[in-house]
C-alpha cells in the first residue's frame, strides 16, 4: 500500500551548551510532569518550584532537588531562569502569565491558555510586544499514532478528506465555569481536528447538563471544514477513562481512513475495498510510544530545540487561543441554537 510504518530515527546528539535553568510553577498532579522532565534531562536543571501551598510546594521541590518559593517575584529574582513553565488551575492561568510575560522570561504554559477572549488578547499582545517566546503544552501532537496521521495526511495518502471524527472524555474535572469540559478538556480536540484537517469555519451545537444543571458535562457538535469536509465532535464528562477506545480520532478520505486510538494506543489505516489494515502500536520494549506522559516530553524536546534556535514556539500560544475561540463558539451555538461562523485569524 505503500506508507512506511517504520519508526522516525530520533538522533540524540550530546548537548554543547549549558543546560537551561527551568522553573516550574505549579506544584499540582500535571505539575509534577513538569518537574519531572526537567530535573531529569540532562540538558536543563530544575531550578525552582512554585507553589501557592508552602507544604505541597515544598515537598514537590524536595522531592526532586530543588528549591520551593511561593512567591513568584521573589524566585524570578533569585533564580534567574531560562524558561518558566506553568502548570496551575485551569481557570487560574491569567495573572500569573501575565506577571511572566511582563518579567519578559519565555513560557511554557499549559492549556487551557484561559477562559476569555479578551485575557487570551492581552496575554498574546504582551507577548508580541516584549518578544517573548511564549508556548503552549498542546501534547496530543506529540503522540507516536498522531504524528504518524499527520505525516499521511500530509502526504495525500488520504486523498481528500470527506469527514472527520473526534471523540474524547471520562471523569470530569469540575471548576467553576460551566464550560470546564468545553474549554480545559476539549482544548486538544479543536486543535488536533485544526491541526490535522485545517480550518474549522463553523459550529452548531448540543448539550446536555442532566448530570450537574448549569455545567455542560457533554456536547456534541457538528463540524464545517474549510476544505469543503464535516466532523462530529463529542466531548464528555460522563464517561470514564477506564472504557477502551476513550479517545478516537477517525478521519476518512477518498483514497483511505485512519482511526487513532486511545491517542497513544495504536494507529489504523484502511484503504476501500480492502479488508486487510495496516496498524501501527508500540512494540514490547518501546515503552516511551506507548505513554501518554511522555507525549509531553516529546513536546519539551521540540520546545528546547526551537528555544535555543530562536525561533517560534513549536506550538505558539495562539493555538490556543483559537480552540478557546473554537470553544466558545460551541457554548455560543448551544446557548442561541444556532450555526456560528468561525472562520481562523
Amino acid at each position: 500500500m505503500g506508507i512506511d510504518f517504520r519508526p522516525p530515527v530520533a538522533v540524540r546528539v550530546p548537548p554543547t551548551d549549558p543546560p537551561l535553568r527551568v522553573a516550574v510553577v505549579g506544584a499540582g498532579g500535571w505539575g509534577e510532569q513538569h518537574a519531572r522532565v526537567f530535573a531529569d534531562r540532562t540538558d536543563t536543571v530544575l531550578c525552582a518550584v512554585v507553589g501557592r501551598d508552602p507544604g505541597r510546594t515544598r515537598a514537590r521541590a524536595t522531592a526532586y532537588g530543588t528549591t520551593a518559593y511561593t512567591d513568584l517575584a521573589a524566585m524570578l529574582s533569585a533564580e534567574q531562569p531560562d524558561l518558566v513553565t506553568v502548570s496551575l488551575p485551569n481557570e487560574e492561568h491569567f495573572a500569573p502569565t501575565l506577571q511572566l510575560l511582563r518579567h519578559g522570561v519565555p513560557l511554557l504554559v499549559e492549556k487551557p491558555l484561559v477562559f476569555d477572549l479578551q485575557e487570551a488578547d492581552t496575554l498574546l499582545a504582551e507577548a508580541e510586544r516584549r518578544g517573548v517566546f511564549f508556548a503552549i503544552d498542546l501534547n496530543h501532537r506529540y503522540a507516536e499514532p498522531v504524528v504518524r496521521a499527520k505525516a499521511l495526511l500530509d502526504a495525500g495518502e488520504l486523498g481528500d478528506v470527506v469527514f472527520a471524527t473526534w471523540r474524547f472524555g471520562g471523569e470530569p474535572n469540575f471548576g467553576t465555569s460551566p464550560h470546564a469540559n468545553l474549554v480545559e478538556t476539549q482544548v486538544h480536540g479543536f486543535d488536533l481536528i485544526e491541526h490535522l484537517c485545517g480550518p474549522v469555519v463553523s459550529v452548531m451545537a448540543q448539550t446536555y447538563d442532566g448530570a450537574r444543571p448549569g455545567v455542560f458535562t457533554t456536547i456534541a457538535v457538528a463540524l464545517e471544514l474549510a476544505s469543503g469536509a464535516v466532523g462530529t465532535f463529542l466531548g464528555t464528562y460522563d464517561s470514564s477513562y477506564a472504557y477502551p477506545d476513550s479517545q478516537r480520532i477517525e478521519i476518512n478520505g477518498t483514497s483511505g481512513r485512519l482511526v487513532v486510538e486511545d491517542t497513544v494506543r495504536r494507529l489504523v489505516v484502511s484503504r476501500p475495498g480492502d479488508e486487510v489494515s495496516q496498524v501501527w502500536q508500540a512494540g514490547y520494549f518501546d515503552d516511551e510510544a506507548r505513554s501518554f506522559h511522555t507525549t509531553f516530553d516529546r513536546h519539551v524536546d521540540a520546545v528546547l530545540r526551537a528555544l535555543r534556535a530562536g525561533d517560534e514556539p513549536p506550538v505558539h500560544a495562539r493555538a490556543g487561543r483559537r480552540a478557546l475561540e473554537l470553544a466558545l463558539a460551541v457554548a455560543r451555538s448551544a446557548e442561541q441554537g444556532v450555526r456560528v461562523p468561525t472562520p481562523p485569524g
